[in-house]
């Protein structure tokens, strides 16, 4: 496998490639759907992109440019250069790309949220944990019906094959420079988790596409399949991807959410965070779980939130403030558990960051927190509603939410929202087996 490299300025980045003996250099970038989108290009053609970009047709990529507006071009980020470790035969490098113009680039979006963060103050860190399943192909190289990879539990270790699977995707993202603090198997059968270490924000979305490409690859070379689908199967946990958050002074690096003065050892400007989440939440919900799968996730019973309220040790809440010590801290921060592994991580981290920064500017103050067992609350008390039970009326929060539609800017709003909503219309109109086999023989 290939070795770890440091990420280089561009000057020295042309180079590095040619001492590495890199062949070819992939250009990626996502679209408005969290796909990653990718150029390849011959080593000895970078000077000429980092000069000039690389331009394409954006006409074609979902939420980019209109057909008049087609011509567009990356420009390549080198703090994200690193080898492919999987790529046999050739040597291959990855480079995150920014798109120009940014009428519609998801990366853009998340930086324009983190310098606003900046501008008050603010260094936004986060720390996703990434959950998915394995899944066994069968003779024919075709994925369903789904076959689990084992038929093990949480933190299951006798009977837990995935193991090796999950240790080689780890060993693939140390290498491309993405730190794993804890990975192991999650409650469902073939569910893995995977969570990455604190660090800022844009430099963890690219992590975050960066371990779905490398999950799925790793998968694929041992003829397996990787799926971050929030809810593959019936009567079994969803994935989610839970995400801490904390806000850090830029100079000093002080934890801005800690204040031992309170019971949870919050400060007022986390109170404010957690209160603009908690405010937003039905808006956020369609970015941070964006498929209609998203809200079969999202159920009472499989720990996966449902009602609009947060506290410490219930793990219902939307929002968890995990406990802390006096010496740490620095580890002072919130969870927020609705988001799930399909969504993508550009938009999702700056809705959820542009909602905590209206908490704050606002002074918005959180309910009282809730530690009961929410699964059995069916009442409204304490102010909590419940998020959205579906992908279309997630769609009508975030299309009437002044406050993330300005986050994601007014092109990349409107086309999101349509494009969920033409997908929430092909899913209602569809007559799928379920209904064929409980209505047909009887109607």
């Amino acid at each position: 496998m290939a070795k770890a490299i440091t990420a280089p300025t561009n000057k020295k980045l042309g180079q590095l490639l040619r001492t590495e003996g890199v062949d070819f250099v992939w250009l990626q970038f996502s679209d408005i759907e969290g796909q990653i989108k990718q150029i390849t290009i011959p080593a000895r053609q970078w000077t000429e992109v980092v000069d000039h970009g690389q331009w394409f047709d954006g006409s074609s990529i979902q939420g980019f440019a209109r057909t008049v507006e087609n011509d567009m071009y990356l420009m390549p980020d080198p703090s994200t250069f690193t080898l492919i470790p999987w790529e046999s035969g050739t040597c291959t490098a990855r480079v995150i790309c920014d798109v120009v113009l940014p009428n519609g680039d998801p990366r853009y979006v998340l930086k324009r949220q983190l310098d606003r963060a900046r501008g008050m103050g603010f260094e936004y860190n986060i720390a996703p944990e990434l959950e998915f399943f394995l899944f066994r192909r069968h003779e024919d190289g075709e994925v369903l019906p789904l076959q689990p990879l084992d038929q093990a539990g949480y933190f299951d270790i006798s009977i837990d094959i995935s193991r090796s699977i999950r240790r080689k995707i780890v060993e693939a993202l140390t290498e491309m420079g993405v730190v794993i603090n804890a990975f192991h198997h999650e409650v469902a059968e073939g569910q893995n988790e995977l969570d990455m270490r604190y660090g800022p924000g844009l430099q963890l979305a690219d992590s975050t596409v960066t371990a779905r490409i490398a999950a799925k690859a790793v998968a694929h070379q041992h003829g397996l399949f990787c799926s971050f689908l929030p809810k593959p199967m019936t009567g079994k946990s969803g994935s989610g991807m839970h995400v801490h958050q904390s806000l850090l002074d830029p100079v000093t690096g002080r934890n801005l959410m800690y204040d031992d003065g309170h019971p949870y050892r919050l400060s007022q400007t986390a109170l404010h965070f957690i209160a603009g989440q908690l405010e937003h939440a039905k808006a956020m919900a369609c970015v941070v779980a964006p498929l209609v799968n998203s809200y079969k996730r999202l159920v009472s019973g499989f720990e996966a939130p449902v009602k609009i309220c947060w506290g410490r040790t219930n793990r219902g809440a939307l929002i968890r403030v995990p406990r802390t010590t006096r010496d740490r801290s620095i580890s002072t921060r919130c969870e927020l558990r609705s988001p799930d592994p399909s969504a993508n991580p550009y938009l999702a981290f700056a809705v959820m960051l542009a909602a905590g920064l209206d908490g704050i500017e606002k002074e918005m103050q959180p309910p009282n927190p809730l530690e009961e067992d929410l699964f059995r609350v069916t009442d409204r008390r304490h102010g909590y509603e419940s998020l959205p039970d579906s992908l279309g009326a997630a769609i009508e929060y975030l299309r009437d939410n002044h406050v993330l539609a300005d986050a994601l800017g007014p092109h990349l709003h409107d086309t999101y929202v349509e494009a969920k909503t033409q997908e929430w219309i092909e899913f209602r109109t569809h007559v799928s087996t379920w209904e064929l086999n409980q209505y047909l023989a009887t109607y």
